[in-house]
Order: C-alpha cells, then sequence, then structure tokens
C-alpha cells in the first residue's frame, strides 16, 4: 500500500472518530445549556430507553434531576435512571442510583421496585461456587431485606425463588471447602463446613450430602456416636437418598445401624449434634 493511500486511509478515521466526538460533545453541550420543559427532557429519555440507548437515557434522567431537582419527575428519573443501568449490566451503578431513591424516597410506593433493582443487580453477579461468593452474600443479605420489608409486594415471590437459589449456592461452598478440608485429611474444619450446611441451609440439594460427609468424617477420627447420630439424622430426613444408603453401608461395616434408633431418639440427635 503506498504512503499516500496510508495517509488518506488515516485521514478519513481521524474524521470520522472526530465527527463522533463533536456528535457527543454536542449533546452534552445540549444538556448543559439548554434548559427544557420537564416533560419534554424525561420524554426525551424514555425514548432513548425504548431503543435501548441506554447510556443516552441515563444521561437524559440524570438531566431531568439536575434541572428539576425535588420535583416528582426528578424521583421517577431516578429510578429509570436505575433501571437503564441494570438492563445495560451497570450494575453497581444501578445498585447505587437504587439506593439512592430508597434513601430519598423510603415511604414512595416505587420503594419496593427499588429494592428489588437492587437484589436484582447482586443476584446477577452471582459466580460459580469456585469463587468468592461475597456478591452472592450481598444478594442474600438484599432479597431478604426485600422479602421483609415488602413481604405481599409483587416481587416477593419472585426474591423468594431467587433466595432458594442463592442458598444453594452458599451451601455449595461450604460443601466444596468441607470436600477440600477432606482430601487434606483435616477433619475438624471439614467437620465445622458440613455442620453449617446441615445447620443453615438445610432445605437446600446439599443437605443430604453434607450429613453423608459428617458420617465420613466423624468414622475417620474415631467417633463413632457422632456417625451414627448424623447417620441416623440422614435417615430420618432422606430414607430414600442414595446417601443414605451409602452411608448404611459405611455403618454396618462398623457393626452399627442407624435404622435400630428409634424415632424420637433421631429427632434428639439434631440436638446432640448442632
Amino acid at each position: 500500500m503506498s504512503t499516500r493511500k496510508l495517509a488518506l486511509m488515516i485521514g478519513v478515521a481521524s474524521a470520522s472518530l472526530a465527527l463522533t466526538a463533536c456528535q457527543s460533545n454536542s449533546r452534552k453541550a445540549q444538556r448543559a445549556y439548554v434548559e427544557r420543559p420537564v416533560e419534554v427532557l424525561y420524554n426525551s429519555a424514555a425514548s432513548e430507553l425504548d431503543r435501548r440507548d441506554y447510556a443516552e437515557a441515563i444521561e437524559l434522567f440524570n438531566e431531568v434531576e439536575r434541572q428539576h431537582p425535588y420535583s416528582e419527575w426528578a424521583r421517577r428519573a431516578t429510578l429509570m435512571s436505575a433501571f437503564a443501568a441494570y438492563q445495560s449490566r451497570r450494575y453497581e451503578d444501578a445498585i447505587g442510583t437504587a439506593q439512592r431513591f430508597i434513601a430519598l424516597n423510603p415511604g414512595s410506593e416505587s420503594a419496593a421496585y427499588a429494592y428489588h433493582l437492587v437484589a436484582t443487580s447482586y443476584f446477577e453477579q452471582i459466580v460459580d461456587v469456585g469463587r468468592d461468593q461475597r456478591t452472592t452474600e450481598q444478594a442474600a443479605a438484599a432479597l431478604n431485606e426485600l422479602m421483609q420489608r415488602f413481604p405481599t409486594s409483587e416481587y416477593a415471590k419472585d426474591a423468594q425463588l431467587k433466595m432458594d437459589m442463592v442458598a444453594d449456592q452458599l451451601a455449595g461452598k461450604e460443601m466444596e471447602i468441607g470436600r477440600w478440608y477432606m482430601r487434606r485429611n483435616e477433619h475438624l474444619p471439614a467437620i465445622n463446613r458440613y455442620r453449617t450446611v446441615v445447620m443453615d441451609y438445610d432445605t437446600t440439594t446439599h443437605a443430604p450430602e453434607a450429613l453423608y460427609r459428617l458420617v465420613e468424617a466423624y468414622l475417620s477420627i474415631g467417633l463413632k456416636g457422632e456417625a451414627l447420630a448424623s447417620a441416623a439424622v440422614l435417615g430420618y430426613n432422606h430414607p430414600e437418598s442414595e446417601w443414605y444408603k451409602d452411608a448404611y453401608r459405611l455403618m454396618a461395616d462398623e457393626g452399627l445401624d442407624p435404622d435400630a434408633v428409634p424415632e424420637e431418639r433421631r429427632r434428639g440427635f439434631l440436638s446432640r449434634l448442632f
């Protein structure tokens, strides 16, 4: 390619970038110096939102607040700005804006939706159990707050479904750590992790395995009584589980029969173990 052609291409690209920058600067200048009726400004923001130009919608909703503070339009714009940030996956912005709405309008009819945006923004950021679960814990706290504050709202049922998934995620993390300790023959910290699952996440899919792992861990350190108690609780709560069948075989090898434990004593084992 000749030097002249290359220079021409670079010039065209530079001109295109400059034009885009000028257009962007023109938009910003218009917002900065032209005060418009609040209805016009808000409707322009809503139109950008409909077109999925979330960045521009956020700028315009923020401009509603700047030009017309303390108005009902400003309150609506704050919430819509949070929604636009959520739609564009700018979750931290969505959380911060929704929390600002809550702080300024705690008694608003839209407060429940703001709490929903916060909780859902945390929920959407949950990562796999192999990574840090801080965001999962934040999602759990936000979902719990939503359900406690607005138990009869349209968002409460959705929050409960999400909370079930969050609990399963946190239980899965505890199980992963417990298995890691077991592979290192560190039985006591593993037991603590499995106990956490049984105590705090007993309705999750991980609870039967946690009880089985307790049987394994207790037998590994010679605590047959605790192993029997764990197996008996597993049989009481999950009699058809494959984990119970495996636990039963382990206990049979030790000459112990979890099924022989009376039902009243099985229930009593829960307080003994936990």
